[in-house]
C-alpha cells in the first residue's frame, strides 16, 4: 500500500466519484470529494497532496479551477475530462495541470497516473525545491547539485527550476520560449540551445537535461 497522501477530487459524476473514492481509500489515500465546480483556497489547498479534477462541472468549469489553483498552489493536478479534442488538452496542460485523462478510463489506469504523479517531487511554494541531485532555494535564489552551489544566471536559474518542478516530463521549446527566456531580447529555439548547453556544463553532468525529439526538454527521470 501506498503512502497516505490527501487527493482533492473535483467530480461531478455521482456514480464515477463514488467508485474512484473507494479505489483512493484502498491504496490508502485520504480523498475529499467535491461535486461540484469551485475555486479552492490556499488553506483548502494546503493539505493536499494531488488534485484530480473533472473539467465539465456546474457552477465553476474545470479550467477556471485549473487558472485559480495554478495562480495560488504548484499542487500537482491530474485532469479527468470526457472531451477528445486535443485542442483541449493542450490547453488543460498549458494551464499547469500535469497529467490528462481522458474518459471512459478504468480505475486501474488513473490509480497508476496517482502513483506516478505522487512519486514525482514536489514544489513547497516559497521554500525549497528538490529532484535527485539537484536542490533549489526558491526564496534566496539558489542552486545546489550535489551540496556543491552552482553560479547561475537568471535564466539559467529560472530555466533550471521550471525543468525540477516538471521532473520526467518535456517541457516544449515554445513553452520555455515564452515563460522562461527574456521577453524584452531576442528569445528563439536557438538562443534557448545555448542556454540549455551552458547549464548542462555548470551541472557537471550533462545527462541531467535530456533533449526530447520534437517536444524539447526535460530533466532525467531517473533524477527524481
Amino acid at each position: 500500500m501506498g503512502p497516505v497522501a490527501n487527493v482533492l477530487l473535483i467530480e461531478d459524476d455521482a456514480a464515477l466519484g463514488r467508485q474512484l473514492v473507494e479505489h483512493l481509500k484502498r491504496e490508502g489515500h485520504e480523498p475529499v470529494w467535491w461535486t461540484r465546480g469551485r475555486k479552492p483556497s490556499e488553506a483548502e489547498l494546503a493539505g493536499v497532496a494531488l488534485l484530480v479534477l473533472d473539467l465539465m462541472l456546474p457552477d465553476v468549469d474545470g479550467l477556471d479551477v485549473l487558472k485559480h489553483v495554478r495562480e495560488i498552489s504548484d499542487v500537482p493536478v491530474l485532469v479527468l475530462s470526457a472531451r477528445q479534442d486535443s485542442h483541449d488538452k493542450v490547453h488543460a496542460l498549458k494551464l499547469g495541470a500535469d497529467d490528462y485523462v481522458t474518459k471512459p478510463f478504468w480505475p486501474d489506469e488513473l490509480l497508476e497516473r496517482v502513483r506516478a504523479r505522487l512519486r514525482r517531487p514536489s514544489l513547497e511554494r516559497g521554500s525549497t525545491l528538490r529532484s535527485g541531485p539537484l536542490e533549489i532555494d526558491t526564496e534566496a535564489r539558489q542552486a545546489r547539485v550535489s551540496g556543491q552551489r552552482l553560479e547561475l544566471t537568471r535564466v539559467e536559474l529560472d530555466l533550471l527550476t521550471a525543468l525540477v518542478r516538471k521532473a520526467g516530463k518535456p517541457l516544449s521549446r515554445a513553452w520555455l520560449l515564452a515563460n522562461v527566456l527574456d521577453p524584452d531580447r531576442e528569445a528563439t529555439e536557438r538562443t534557448l540551445d545555448v542556454h540549455v548547453s551552458r547549464l548542462r556544463k555548470k551541472l557537471g553532468d550533462p545527462t541531467l537535461i535530456e533533449t526530447v525529439w520534437g517536444a524539447g526538454y526535460r530533466l532525467r527521470g531517473d533524477s527524481t
